[in-house]
């Protein structure tokens, strides 16, 4: 079954800005699970619709662990976005993966706590596997797209999701190397997790900025540092996103994430929260109508 492309797009501010959109608006979306992070701008992108979403909120005002995920993803599935990129830096816990260089991350270990990390609850079970976190087909579009804007980029790289909103310690960064992290965030989980839930295929393009604090010649991490990297490298992934999208498909095949929830949920429909499945009309209505 073929459909046609809608790419969501996470990542800073300032992204969707000069990046080109025809037809650009910027909409408030309402979600029952709270207020997102800002209102979204949508467009259209080399005639793909691109919807954008400043994950951390207009002026970057939200800290990582009082981001409302959930309510992200669901304002982007409702405005119906069919694939979700995220873009976001990264710390390096490999010599190889030096500061300036992308990421196309394949998994992610989660070392968060306390943030909502399921739509689902009680009175609505639902299990997504999530062996494999980050759609192949995406990520294989990023990595194509950034070589062509001769970025150095590393196909590959297991992620660590950490609470912040402090930088670590040098032990907890040695520590994450010994765990097989190659780089180091704040912001992919429990988004990534949710992304599969909502049946969006996600990806994820790591800007890399700092060594983290493992190097133990150098000084631990610097905020200033990473800012500078980032505004470096803004232009160069929006030239990025404009290659991916020039290079889709015309029509978009189905994704085995696209049907993620077929046999997730585990509460008999008698049992089933009804004010629950009502707030999950956009994330789940296709297996709860």
């Amino acid at each position: 079954m073929t459909g046609r492309w809608h790419i969501g797009v996470i990542g800073g501010s300032g992204l969707a800005d000069g990046i080109g959109l025809d037809d650009a608006q910027k909409i408030a979306v309402s979600s029952p699970f709270g207020e997102p992070s800002a209102a979204i701008t949508t467009g259209t992108l080399a005639g793909v619709r691109f919807t954008f979403l400043p994950r951390h909120g207009p002026g970057h005002r939200i800290p990582p662990a009082l981001i409302n995920y959930r309510a992200n993803i669901d304002v982007l599935k409702r405005c119906g976005v069919t694939d979700l990129v995220a873009l976001s830096a990264v710390g390096s816990l490999r010599s190889e993966m030096v500061p300036g260089h992308f990421v196309a991350v394949d998994q992610v270990i989660d070392h968060t706590n306390g943030r909502a990390g399921s739509f689902f609850g009680p009175g609505l079970v639902a299990h997504v596997s999530l062996a494999d976190p980050v759609c192949p087909r995406l990520r294989a579009g990023l990595v194509a797209a950034a070589q062509a804007e001769d970025a150095k980029v590393h196909d590959g790289g297991c992620y660590i999701a950490i609470e912040g909103p402090q930088f670590s310690t040098r032990a907890e960064s040695r520590l994450y190397r010994t765990w097989g992290a190659d780089v180091i965030g704040m912001t992919a989980m429990p988004e990534a997790r949710l992304a599969r839930e909502a049946e969006l295929p996600y990806a994820l393009l790591g800007m890399v900025t700092d060594y983290d604090s493992w190097r133990e010649d150098e000084a631990g991490v610097d905020a200033a540092e990473v800012i500078a990297v980032m505004h470096r490298n803004v232009a160069l992934a929006q030239h990025v996103l404009v290659r991916f999208a020039r290079s889709l498909p015309q029509a978009r095949s189905e994704s085995p994430i696209d049907r993620a929830l077929d046999h997730a949920i585990m509460t008999a429909p008698a049992g089933r929260d009804r004010a629950l499945m009502a707030r999950l009309d956009a994330v789940a209505g296709r297996v709860l109508r």
